[in-house]
């Protein structure tokens, strides 16, 4: 039998993150919508199973979009929750400090870029901080839904969510209230600890990235 996936309890109360992001909208996003991923997963995980059984794979296509979306959405509020921190905020230090001034000129571009990629998210996605260890840089990602238009071998290390149910009951239409206000919780400390192990991949891919020009 397949592994199922499980959804993680939270790190910190649901009125912890308040005033920022409120408890209600944090109890109804972990405990409703994440665990509805969770569900869609194995749910996906046990439909491809009886597919093999039947040898009938009419349906692989739809299952693997079901997959990819579910386990995507899993991942990425898996990622999300663990993120924040109610004592988080100001800006990284240390090695993850150095690399954001040195990949997207200072901080305060890096701040600005991901909360644009958020703001301009057409529809349901999220923006994401990412190691691309292709070009060893850290990039900034729109991921559309949970899936869509993510960047091949890129590794998630800071995400922020865009879909409406994250923020709406209590920003409703002015999203980038919600996405300024996020700011003020991130985990630097987790997002450092992502940044030394994302540095670790090798794709073992020759010649896909030109030497710099002289």
């Amino acid at each position: 039998m397949a592994k199922i996936y499980a959804l993680p309890d939270l790190q910190y109360d649901y009125g912890a993150l308040e005033p920022h992001i409120s408890g209600k909208i944090m109890e109804l996003h972990h405990d409703k919508h994440h665990a509805a991923y969770v569900k869609g997963a194995n749910e996906a995980i046990a439909q491809l199973e009886e597919v093999r059984r039947s040898d009938d794979f009419r349906r692989i296509s739809a299952l693997e979009h079901l997959l990819a979306f579910n386990v995507s959405g899993h991942v990425l509020h898996s990622l999300f929750w663990q993120n924040l921190s109610p004592e988080g905020g100001d800006k990284p230090t240390g090695e993850l400090g150095q690399a954001i001034d040195r990949d997207f000129g200072s901080f305060a571009s890096f701040r600005k870029q991901l909360t644009q990629a958020a703001i301009t998210i057409t529809g349901s996605g999220w923006a994401a901080l990412s190691w691309d260890p292709l070009s060893r840089r850290l990039v900034t990602t729109q991921i559309h839904d949970h899936q869509s238009e993510t960047t091949q071998a890129g590794v998630p290390l800071l995400v922020l969510d865009a879909w409406e149910h994250a923020y709406y009951l209590q920003y409703f239409n002015e999203k980038a209230k919600f996405f300024e206000a996020v700011w003020n919780l991130w985990n630097w400390n987790d997002v450092a600890a992502r940044f030394r192990v994302a540095q670790g991949v090798d794709l073992k891919l020759e010649n896909v990235i030109a030497p710099p020009a002289k």
